[in-house]
């Protein structure tokens, strides 16, 4: 008898953990994840239309474990942060690093370190390598990204007192529409995120390259989650810890070349 109440306790709790994973999502059933699908190798659409990447990969991964079905709600990166607290979505995975800033508008659970990269056009005579060498130059970045105002801190602490120029950030809503805005010679550098970057030199065949050997403005990847969603924000830290012992984490840090979060 007393096995029998053991069994049926057990089947209880499990029951409840399940139940309240399920819960903490805004549909039952259903991950919602917010991302900008136009940013390879993170996130973006393949020939058939699929969305694929590192964070569908890893959002799949944790919906798994939460019992449920990640989809995707396509949304422009500066908007993201505001569709998250909206009710848009249940979460962000969108190659979106964790900021001081960001903090204060959602909580966040780090998921791997990247950094960025310096692209120039491939004719160019220009081989910046730090960000110290955009001084003087224009430069052109993704609407949102922090790279926007530590380049303009550099530029008027650096590079203007060091009289080299001021860095102008001329700023795009897309990626896609930065590295269009490089092609012709609308800006005459990228700062993109490394896997990002390298995807773009690759696909641009030569006419885009990578002039920086070394990681630029290394940070951590977040996941967000609105404030005050401690539900779903206990779930999906319980379902990460369950892609690490399932190896699924550790295959995607590898497959797209990211190291694990500190």
């Amino acid at each position: 008898m007393h096995k029998n109440n053991s069994r049926l306790t057990l089947i209880a709790a499990a029951l409840l953990c399940s139940s309240a994973a399920l819960a903490s999502t805004a549909t039952p059933g259903q991950l919602k994840v917010g991302m900008e699908i136009t940013y390879p190798p993170f996130e973006s659409y393949d020939t058939d239309k699929n969305v694929v990447g590192s964070d569908p990969e890893l959002s799949q991964a944790l919906a798994k474990h939460l019992e449920a079905k990640a989809q995707f709600v396509d949304t422009k990166f500066p908007s993201l942060i505001l569709g998250l607290n909206a009710g848009h979505y249940d979460a962000i995975i969108s190659g979106m690093y964790i900021t001081p800033e960001r903090q204060t508008q959602a909580m966040t659970i780090p998921y791997a370190m990247t950094g960025a990269a310096i692209l120039v056009p491939g004719t160019s005579t220009l081989k910046p390598g730090t960000p110290e060498d955009l001084c003087g130059l224009k430069v052109g970045l993704e609407q949102g990204t922090t790279w926007v105002a530590q380049l303009q801190k550099l530029s008027t602490d650096y590079c203007v007192p060091k009289g080299k120029g001021a860095i102008t950030v001329n700023e795009y809503p897309s990626a896609p529409e930065v590295t269009q805005a490089l092609l012709s010679n609308n800006v005459q550098a990228q700062v993109e995120i490394a896997g990002a970057a390298k995807l773009i030199a690759e696909k641009t065949k030569g006419r885009v390259v990578v002039s920086s050997e070394h990681l630029v403005y290394p940070q951590t990847l977040g996941i967000f989650v609105k404030k005050g969603n401690e539900a779903l924000y206990q779930a999906l830290l319980k379902a990460f810890e369950e892609t690490k012992k399932s190896g699924e984490y550790a295959a995607i840090l590898s497959k797209y070349s990211l190291e694990a979060a500190q």
